[in-house]
């Protein structure tokens, strides 16, 4: 028997219909937003991952799915959505005649080589939002407020955790303050830490080995290394999430693990009960993006959650969501004859946006009406030769148990004045 491959994983029945729900949460919040729904690849140039995500991330050394096409052509499944993105807008040379910032939005499967876990596969989908073309701060506050909102929609308690890594110049300073400080303990960390101390030592600070050591817990912080501009711009920052009451709390620790990152960082947090302080996503600043890709000088800002995690949280915190576990009407026949116009209720009915079912397995009167208990079916539509000569059906609300004789020509109305 052929299965599933590990880490991935089938949607059916209710859960699907509760992502279904979640989708038109996100897509709703994003219109007024006025985010506009993309799609990429889900397989790119190995070369587009490789130099914007970086190297040495994780992400590229041990988790991207790579392999040679037919064509000898190097290719790699997509493990996040921001580079699929800005290789769109370079590509489509948007960047042309920009009299409005572009601001999109994505929905879709992601593929990371690691250990299945709770919350986290191997395929996944990630929900993401990309900002591009404006350097003011209230683009930072877009993104992030469209991020906080979506999971209070959702009915999920945040918390927004912040940082600054700064420009260029900061974030130089940083790093070789940072590589000074760790260097005497190079023999303490980790392999990976070893090799990163090198080559980009920020990497060190979201280890998951050495993360929660006492060295790392001493090391130096990204903000006492801002310089006044931008410290300027992230305390503009955090007065913008005060007065639009967005709660945060600063995390000098915090670098996120792509290196396309600078100036503001952020995760966003909730706190579940029975399962603590949970990761949802996170976003920032990636003003060198896109001239990195070969485009122009372009700023953005954009910010991705994980959707199977988001599912797991609102699960776990006792959240409802509402699905639809009923049908509107169930279209019962016996013989060949009624069974020719119980074919042309049945879609009429649903043309004019009645959830309707009727009997495709012969199974009988006594057959049918399980059937409908099954579909939970607020009215029956029962056929038979004799009413049908009239032109008329039986309804019978399943409710009630009130029946009444309609005429076909009147069902519609019937049924939405019922409704």
């Amino acid at each position: 028997m052929i299965t599933k491959q590990k880490g991935t994983y089938d949607i059916s029945g209710d859960d699907a219909k509760k992502r279904e729900y979640v989708n038109e949460i996100i897509r709703g919040i994003c219109e007024k937003y006025n985010y506009n729904y993309i799609e990429t690849p889900v397989f790119e140039a190995s070369e587009l991952f490789h130099r914007s995500v970086g190297e040495t991330s994780d992400v590229v050394k041990k988790e991207t799915y790579d392999f040679l096409d037919r064509g000898e052509r190097n290719l790699t499944l997509r493990p996040e959505g921001t580079a699929g993105v800005a290789r769109w807008f370079i590509e489509n040379k948007l960047y042309g005649n920009m009299t409005e910032p572009v601001k999109v939005f994505y929905n879709e499967k992601m593929y990371r080589y690691e250990r299945p876990q709770s919350g986290r596969n191997r395929e996944f989908t990630q929900f993401g939002v990309e900002f591009i073309g404006s350097d003011d701060v209230m683009a930072d506050v877009d993104v992030i407020s469209l991020a906080y909102q979506t999971y209070s929609l959702l009915g999920l308690d945040t918390v927004i955790k912040i940082n600054s890594l700064g420009d260029t110049e900061s974030r130089d300073n940083y790093r070789k303050a940072l590589v000074d400080y760790l260097a005497p303990h190079i023999d303490e960390l980790c392999e990976d830490c070893k090799e990163r101390l090198n080559k980009n030592p920020l990497r060190v600070l979201d280890c998951k080995i050495d993360g929660d050591s006492d060295i790392i817990a001493s090391a130096p912080k990204t903000t006492q290394y801002l310089n006044q501009e931008s410290l300027d711009r992230y305390n503009k920052l955090k007065d913008y999430l005060d007065l639009l009451e967005i709660p945060y709390e600063e995390d000098d620790r915090l670098v996120r693990g792509l290196d396309y990152y600078n100036h503001i960082v952020f995760e966003i947090y909730a706190d579940i009960p029975n399962v603590g302080h949970l990761a949802l996503g996170g976003g920032g600043r990636y003003n060198g993006l896109i001239k990195k890709l070969d485009g122009p000088d372009m700023p953005a800002v954009g910010f991705a959650m994980g959707y199977d995690r988001t599912m797991l949280a609102i699960e776990e915190a006792g959240n409802n969501i509402p699905i639809k576990k009923d049908i509107d009407a169930y279209v019962m026949y016996v013989s060949d004859s009624e069974k020719e116009t119980a074919a042309f209720i049945t879609q009429n009915l649903r043309l004019n946006g009645f959830t309707t079912e009727t009997d495709y397995l012969n199974k009988g009167l006594k057959g049918e009406f399980k059937s409908a208990d099954r579909f939970n079916a607020k009215y029956l539509v029962i056929l038979n030769d004799e009413d049908l000569a009239k032109n008329e059906v039986n309804v019978k609300d399943n409710v009630t148990k009130e029946e009444e004789k309609v005429n076909i020509n009147d069902l519609i109305d019937y049924l939405d004045m019922h409704d």
